[in-house]
């Protein structure tokens, strides 16, 4: 708990989560009353359509992640981080906890902003949460939020680098997925088996909109299975950067 707490009182002690949080709520949440202002018959307001644009702030609380590590190897605390912990390994797993905590929460109260305030522009939409496929698209976003900070820490600790962390994970969220699906042949073989598919294919499956993602027998797993293969590939992803860690200097 200790160790926890610190990690805390480091994160909250800067002014860049207050802003990417604070950032992340008000792209996601305006997004979201933007679209419910302008629904209409054709195009009408629900639960999925109310989750349209999480990503966008799952991208910013990613940055704020990558920024609790490389940070402090900018500044160089890191090593006075080492140095008052015994192993390596339990400080970085404390700080990815506290951020995955944090992004996990935010995300929650982005999932459940974005439904209130469509529902508040339009009372007379259809905005309750019946199934069990809608309450997956919206209180399931945090746990999308957990292991997309977990990732973006992993990121940080093999990179190091604030610039470098920030461009990978920026390039590879917003670019690099929907690249790899116009390659001829093997581009849509490839793209089913990225874990930004497998994270959409959860929250998504069995919402039908003109915001959610289609094509869900494009999927090798079902949406529990797709979320099982994001994480573990995120989790994965971590204990490469722990090994990495651990063996190098600070």
């Amino acid at each position: 708990m200790t160790l926890l707490a610190v990690e805390r009182i480091k994160l909250f002690s800067t002014r860049s989560p207050w802003w990417c949080v604070g950032t992340a709520l008000a792209i996601t949440i305006g997004m979201a009353a933007l679209i419910a202002a302008n629904t209409d018959d054709r195009f009408p307001l629900s639960v999925p359509v109310s989750q349209g644009f999480t990503n966008f702030g799952m991208v910013v609380l990613m940055v704020m992640a990558a920024l609790a590590v490389t940070t402090e190897y900018r500044f160089g605390t890191i090593r006075a981080t080492f140095l008052a912990v015994p192993g390596r390994v339990q400080a970085l797993v404390a700080k990815t906890v506290v951020v995955a905590l944090v992004s996990g929460v935010v995300g929650e109260v982005i999932a459940f902003g974005s439904w209130g305030v469509g529902k508040l522009i339009k009372p007379g939409a259809d905005m309750a949460i019946d199934s069990a496929a809608e309450w997956r698209n919206v209180a399931g976003t945090g746990l999308v939020f957990v292991f997309a900070a977990v990732l973006a820490v992993a990121v940080g600790v093999l990179v190091r680098q604030t610039a470098a962390a920030v461009a990978i994970l920026l390039v590879y969220t917003l670019l690099v997925e929907n690249l790899i699906g116009i390659i001829p042949t093997i581009g849509p073989k490839i793209q089913r088996w990225l874990i930004g598919r497998m994270s959409d294919h959860f929250l998504t499956a069995g919402n039908q909109s003109f915001l959610a993602e289609g094509g869900a027998d494009d999927h090798p797993f079902g949406p529990w299975g797709s979320l099982a293969y994001y994480a573990a590939v995120c989790v994965g992803l971590l204990v490469v950067a722990l090994v990495v860690a651990k063996r190098r200097d600070a």
